[in-house]
């Protein structure tokens, strides 16, 4: 069901200096920000070969990173990304092997543009994960 790994989200306090860091100390290629209000976040993409890493920085104080943050105060992986060729057939799918989306059960449309669901962490061996449609 799982295609290939589209990202892995880093959650940060401080976008503009986080950017430095792989921009300017790994030479990596690194996307302008993207405010995303209706996940509460501004997000940076860094591209690599075969994947990406978003650096998500709260984006007001009801941001689910702004949470993230206070209980890891130096940041940290916050979720990983998995393309699947149907979302809603995916959501289907995993809703009755018993697992959870979170929200409403309705994919919203992410930072990519693309329709994304987010799965129960204690369901996934302890990490959120994000499903995007490929």
């Amino acid at each position: 069901m799982i295609g290939r790994l589209n990202h892995v989200a880093i959650a940060v306090k401080d976008l503009e200096a986080s950017t430095a860091l792989y921009r300017d100390t790994l030479g990596a290629r690194v996307s302008q920000p993207q405010p995303e209000p209706e996940h509460g976040v501004t997000v940076v993409f860094v591209e690599l070969p075969n994947t990406k890493i978003e650096l998500l920085e709260p984006l007001g104080a009801d941001s689910p990173i702004a949470k993230f943050l206070e209980r890891n105060a130096d940041g940290g992986i916050h979720h990983i990304c998995y393309e699947v060729d149907d979302i809603l057939a995916a959501r289907d799918r995993l809703k009755a092997q018993g697992a959870r989306i979170l929200g409403s059960g309705e994919p919203r449309i992410g930072a990519h543009g693309k329709p994304v669901l987010f799965l129960h962490p204690k369901d996934f061996l302890g990490t959120l994960v994000e499903l995007e449609q490929a």
